[in-house]
């Protein structure tokens, strides 16, 4: 077994053979060893985008590498800023200025603060050392990841593309800006055109739609700090955020994969394969 202390896990070459980037950052489920939590294994469960590494698993067929978060989200949430921190779960406060965001204010930043609606994550405060510790040890190294391979894509093609691999309840909940609202299958998100040329992302909305999928774009997502971080087209780094209904593929109460997930699996597959073409040919890719 994979030692819990691995921050994530890279599927696939690393030599920037497509100029495309994969990750996901929700995707784990090996609780380190401090994960000492108060919720309910189910709650948590709640939080993890199951399997979505597995439904991306075609980026190897192109020759793209995938970057799966080996950690829990509810542990430490790499698609969050180092800033985006609820200082009250925190003992004796931050020593280091906080931006948080309105998704930390819901219980929802760095390090979790609820679950779920009114189900907290700790009965007491942590550490310092240990939420610094959980920053270096694994925030940190899996956004570092991620960075190198844009990075080696970048040298190689004179463009970077990310995808952020994301699922999402079927249904908002009270702790979301969408709550008690159906969701469509997709949300192709760019944070309004900011992280990604609108028209890569109009492309993947449009590919998915022709596949049969209800999509909408930057709605209720726009995009997390992952997004936010690594897009700037100005300087040739796209970077897009995809969500997958967890309704499309698994079972949401018994945690487990449904009929659908093999037809979602080989449409995404089929995404990986026609967006590297897409990219080479839309975007002045430099030979390999």
């Amino acid at each position: 077994m994979t030692s819990p202390l691995v921050a994530s896990i890279v599927h696939g070459p690393e030599d920037g053979a497509s100029p495309l980037v994969f990750d996901s950052p929700h995707s784990g489920m090996v609780w380190p060893p401090d994960f000492e939590t108060c919720a309910s294994r189910a709650s948590i469960l709640s939080t993890w985008d199951a399997w979505v590494d597995d439904l991306w698993s075609g980026a190897r067929s192109i020759g793209a590498p995938l970057v799966a978060a080996h950690f829990p989200r509810a542990y430490i949430d790499a698609n969050r800023a180092r800033t985006d921190l609820d200082e009250a779960i925190v003992e004796h406060g931050w020593p280091e200025p906080l931006e948080p965001t309105a998704y930390c204010q819901r219980g929802m930043g760095l390090i979790r603060r609820l679950a779920l609606p009114d189900e907290p994550m700790y009965t007491t405060r942590l550490t310092h050392a240990a939420v610094k510790h959980r920053i270096t040890a694994y925030y940190q190294p899996y956004r570092d990841a991620v960075a190198s391979l844009l990075d080696r894509a970048a040298e190689r093609h004179g463009v970077a593309c990310l995808v952020d691999c994301h699922s999402m309840k079927s249904r908002g909940n009270r702790m979301n800006v969408d709550s008690g609202a159906a969701r469509p299958d997709v949300v192709v998100s760019d944070r309004e055109g900011t992280t990604a040329d609108p028209a890569l992302t109009a492309w993947l909305a449009a590919f998915l739609s022709e596949r049969g999928y209800l999509v909408q774009v930057n709605d209720p997502y726009k995009g997390g700090d992952l997004v936010r971080t690594f897009g700037h087209p100005d300087r040739r780094r796209h970077a897009v955020q995809v969500e997958i209904n967890r309704a499309c593929y698994m079972d949401e109460t018994a945690v487990v994969r449904n009929e659908g997930f093999e037809r979602v699996r080989a449409d995404l597959t089929a995404l990986v394969v026609a967006l590297d073409h897409h990219v080479r040919d839309t975007m002045r890719v430099s030979p390999a």
